[in-house]
């Protein structure tokens, strides 16, 4: 499994790229590996896939959870969590899901200097089945979009790519080109290819390095 370098890793993305059910998968990969590690909800944008719904399931696992007062609320409104500010403290490992594209990353900017302070590792989360991200182009001009809202740079790309419930290993073996494409043209490492568990073993002694993860989230997209 990828270890992060940095006290701070960042997940951002497109829309649906699937970065919330990553971010719960590797808050659980770190505390399992007995990191002190807490995940920070910091999507303003999508109120629906939270990581408020994997909140207990994670707290039992040891991982500390900061996740907005109104999520999984009837009220709609973007805030951030009160208790943020802990997070650039101490020694855990911090693991921040961010909302999609450049709106999400606008609450990211918030606290870019307290991110360049600590050390961070920053991923695109890359999926080739969502409409606006099918081809490196596409992606790349999301990616550059984010970088330019919040105000810090990417370091390493993780192919997502995956059609939900409906994902097989013909359609993660699919991705690896688009992805493989990402890397050459944003000069950025791809560190792994997540594939949920049921189709991680047919994807063992490929090219791609593969990240097994569960389907946490209401959805895996």
């Amino acid at each position: 499994m990828w270890y992060p370098a940095h006290k701070i890793i960042i997940l951002c993305g497109h829309y649906g790229s699937g970065k919330t059910n990553l971010a719960v998968n590797l808050a659980a990969a770190l505390a399992e590996k007995g990191e002190k590690t807490v995940l920070v909800d910091l999507d303003i944008v999508n109120p629906y896939f939270r990581a408020a719904d994997n909140r207990a399931e994670l707290e039992a696992a040891g991982v500390r959870c900061i996740i907005p007062p109104f999520a999984n609320s009837n009220v709609d409104i973007p805030t951030l969590p009160p208790d943020i500010q802990s997070v650039f403290i101490g020694e855990e490992k911090v693991i921040l899901d961010v909302g999609g594209d450049k709106d999400g990353a606008a609450a990211l900017g918030v606290f870019r200097a307290s991110i360049l302070r600590c050390g961070y590792d920053m991923l695109g989360v890359c999926n080739m089945y969502r409409p606006l991200t099918q081809n490196a182009a596409d992606t790349i001009e999301n990616l550059s979009e984010i970088e330019r809202q919040c105000g810090l740079a990417f370091t390493a790309l993780v192919n997502n790519s995956n059609l939900g419930e409906e994902t097989t290993a013909d359609d993660v073996k699919a991705s690896f080109a688009y992805a493989d494409e990402l890397a050459a043209r944003t000069a950025l490492p791809l560190l792994f290819t997540a594939a949920v568990d049921k189709v991680a073993p047919a994807l063992a002694d490929l090219p791609h390095e593969i990240f097994p993860i569960r389907d946490r989230t209401r959805k895996l997209c």
